[in-house]
């Protein structure tokens, strides 16, 4: 793990680090010097680990509850080169969508074959993030919405380290095999109205968790129209789970 810069303001410290050929982003509390829980954030489709709405949550998040977050670029996002594969796979899928295909099975199909390789280099992520004096080997969560669900549902599924996670605007058709494999305490969002994500599939994806605790977040709007108020409650949920 190499750090390329660190700034601090308002009370948080960010370090901008590369882990082999994967950029990411930790942020702590100015001055934390003792084990804190971890939130692992996974951006969604399009964005990186700097999106707007990432390092806002990740701000309050440090600031409110003492937590460290980590995000990085998923493969062919961010500073990530892109990947010819993927270009070709998305050129296709567009292309059939026009034809008259239905979206939602070809974004879970894209978003299980991102999978395979972001669940190994996010678990590679927390090994190198926890090694670190003011992180440590404390609880993790994690955070992802759209892509980062998708991607995401494979990953808490893997990882026994991620003790509670706050998930949604995704759909079960490729994570509904994931998602019975996880038990962790889940806070699931939904848009009803998500254009995206058919609201049955979203239904079923959080039907498929194996979560004795999980609760459902339905709002009314499309898929990039989560509430503001839907992040104090994240906040409350992490606090609660994360300690």
């Amino acid at each position: 793990m190499r750090f390329i810069s660190e700034t601090s303001s308002d009370g948080v410290r960010e370090q901008l680090f590369t882990l082999g050929e994967i950029p990411g982003v930790l942020w702590t509390p100015e001055g934390a010097v003792a084990t804190r829980p971890l939130v692992l954030m996974g951006h969604g489709g399009g964005q990186h680990k700097k999106a707007p709405d990432v390092l806002a949550r990740a701000r309050r998040f440090v600031t409110e509850c003492g937590l460290a977050v980590v995000a990085v670029d998923v493969p062919a996002h961010g500073d990530r080169p892109k990947v010819e594969e993927y270009d070709r796979i998305a050129t296709e899928n567009q292309a059939r969508v026009e034809a008259g295909e239905e979206l939602a099975p070809l974004i879970a199909g894209f978003q299980a074959l991102v999978a395979r390789q972001t669940v190994p280099e996010w678990r590679a992520v927390l090994d190198a993030v926890q090694q670190l004096e003011h992180v440590g080997a404390g609880p993790v969560g994690y955070w992802g919405v759209s892509l980062g669900c998708g991607l995401g549902v494979a990953f808490v599924a893997a990882e026994p380290r991620v003790s509670a996670a706050v998930l949604g605007l995704g759909g079960a058709l490729a994570s509904a095999e994931a998602a019975a494999r996880i038990t962790v305490p889940v806070e699931f969002l939904v848009q009803w109205d998500d254009e995206r994500v058919p609201r049955d599939q979203s239904l079923a994806l959080f039907d498929a968790l194996a979560s004795a605790e999980k609760t459902l977040h339905a709002n009314p709007g499309k898929h990039g129209e989560i509430p503001a108020f839907e992040l104090e409650s994240t906040l409350r949920f992490f606090a609660r789970h994360l300690g």
